[in-house]
């Protein structure tokens, strides 16, 4: 069993389990070793008398507390969504951002016969010419919100109708961006997406038409995307709390924003061959959006390579031992070394539970408060 760090204070400790076979059986003995290793012995030399006996050993407490199994997965952090930013008016591009490049509202996406592209925030693109006299829509709304956001609502009302107000605004907009103040906006002359952009792919060349799919972006939100498999996703509940340790160690905390609905089946080995019967729910995931409570522990990273934790069944009330009290028996049990008083122990044979933060979960003849050996640091 692979032990995870301590549980936060205040909270049931945790343990953790990763998904590859073998590891259980190779942490247990490991820990096995270490509690043998701290059994002290009083020997005696050839002519029968004792030698000095080691110090002895240390001892821990048995604790009641509440333990909770966690489960390992790996995870790729990056950044939420997709978008295409699509160019539908006529002319030649003139400028193009970066990959990486922050695009907020405002700013420009794209550059069209030396003019910016800006971007502003909404679901709804631009499908028609917006001009006092028009029909009321959406549309109307989420320019002028752009327009009110931007510093141009002077008098401005926001709602689904085009009036002289949004006119106006829109030639104050048109004056700051320096083309024909003509207080008609045509599609094209703005990106509208849900929110500020971060470029991932450029797919068009300065020079080129501005047609198309020029470049596609993400969001600027942290995200870790987990391919769960499928016999897990009882783990996976849409805000719940789950443990990351992020590239280099270090740890932090996230919540699980979104889990899909649609599981996908693995490749039977990524040698490109289907899976053999029986294999594909076997591989099959799902995929589990997270997002970090501090988004900031992160970094710069993209496309990092992270491992959550996700919080299983809770064990509360639990009698339980640091790790490395445990002992291994003839018979492939467990033990540990209780001490009544000094220089008087016995072995106690106990069955093993959850692991969680360096301790295990123990039932056998123990008490609360009792004292069993372990190592000395």
């Amino acid at each position: 069993m692979t032990l995870l760090d301590p549980a936060p204070p205040g909270g049931p400790e945790k343990t953790s389990r990763r998904l590859r076979p073998g590891r259980i059986a190779l942490a247990a003995t490991a820990v096995i070793a270490l509690g043998a290793a701290g059994i002290l012995m009083v020997v005696r030399d050839g002519s029968g008398d004792e030698r000095p006996a080691a110090p002895a050993a240390a001892t821990a407490d048995v604790v009641r507390t509440d333990l909770a199994d966690r489960t390992q997965v790996d995870g790729t952090l990056g950044y939420a969504g997709t978008y295409p930013v699509v160019a539908a008016g006529p002319g030649r591009l003139t400028w193009l951002p970066a990959v990486g490049t922050v695009i907020r509202r405002g700013q420009q996406v794209y550059g069209v016969d030396g003019h910016e592209v800006p971007l502003f925030y909404g679901s709804t693109p631009l499908w028609r010419e917006l001009r006092i006299g028009m029909t009321d829509g959406r549309d109307v709304r989420e320019l002028e919100g752009n327009l009110a956001a931007l510093g141009h609502g002077d008098g401005l009302t926001v709602d689904d109708d085009f009036g002289y107000a949004t006119a106006t605004a829109v030639r104050r907009w048109q004056e700051d961006l320096g083309v024909a103040e003509t207080g008609v906006v045509h599609p094209g002359e703005v990106v509208m997406q849900p929110g500020a952009l971060r470029i991932t792919t450029v797919k068009a060349t300065a020079g080129g038409a501005a047609q198309g799919t020029l470049l596609t972006a993400s969001s600027t939100t942290r995200q870790i995307t987990v391919n769960l498999p499928v016999s897990l996703q009882g783990l996976a509940a849409t805000g719940a709390k789950v443990q990351v340790e992020l590239p280099g160690g270090k740890a932090t905390t996230g919540r699980i924003r979104k889990v899909g609905t649609v599981a996908i089946s693995g490749d039977g080995g990524g040698d490109g061959e289907q899976p053999q019967t029986g294999q594909g729910t076997q591989t099959a995931t799902i995929p589990v959006h997270i997002t970090l409570d501090r988004p900031s522990a992160a970094g710069r990273l993209d496309g990092a390579p992270v491992t959550v934790g996700f919080t299983g069944s809770l064990h509360k009330g639990v009698l339980a031992v640091p790790v490395n009290a445990l002992l291994a028996t003839p018979d492939l049990g467990y033990a540990v070394v209780v001490v009544d008083s000094p220089g008087r122990t016995r072995r106690v044979p106990v069955r093993l539970g959850v692991f969680a933060g360096g301790k295990v979960e123990v039932a056998g003849e123990l008490a609360e408060g009792a004292k069993v050996e372990v190592p000395r640091p």
